[in-house]
């Protein structure tokens, strides 16, 4: 039993980690696991934000890496540019823009996003973590509401 306890934990806090997926994703698998919920979130909270630091820290240098080969090239532009997309509200609202990229747990948003638009905006990275980390304590509480029922989406 406590060898499933540690499984289920750390799939939800590995799902937590995966672009796309993030805390969108993990805080419904680990509640499906039976895991407590207070444990879901923090699990998912962790997870989510665990690679946004090496995200802020290295993705100019790999972006610069991989553009040395030419297949590279239009996919890193084609992400550049859809940061700068995503990032018209980070543009107009600064930190409170990158908090909410970041708090709406839609396809598109989230911590990678924002740690993607943050580091293309250059925001200094001890002013975006704090945003991209309070960013995801709102989407986990709005995640986890959705998920026990607790908020509705047919208001």
């Amino acid at each position: 039993m406590p060898d499933t306890l540690l499984l289920e934990c750390a799939a939800t806090l590995g799902v937590s980690m995966i672009p796309v997926l993030e805390l969108r994703a993990a805080i419904p698998a680990g509640l499906a696991f039976g895991l407590e919920p207070w444990l879901v979130y923090v699990l998912a909270v962790i997870g989510n934000f665990i690679p946004v630091p090496a995200i802020m820290l290295f993705l100019r240098r790999v972006f610069a890496w991989l553009r040395r080969f030419q297949w590279w090239e239009g996919k890193i532009t084609w992400l550049e540019q859809r940061a700068h997309l995503k990032g018209r509200i980070v543009k107009k609202y600064r930190l409170l823009g990158l908090v909410l990229l970041v708090a709406i747990p839609l396809p598109g948003t989230g911590a990678w996003t924002g740690a993607l638009v943050a580091t293309i905006f250059d925001i200094r990275y001890r002013t975006a973590l704090p945003c991209i980390l309070l960013g995801i304590l709102i989407a986990g509480a709005i995640t986890m509401g959705v998920s026990c029922g607790v908020i509705s989406l047919w208001v």
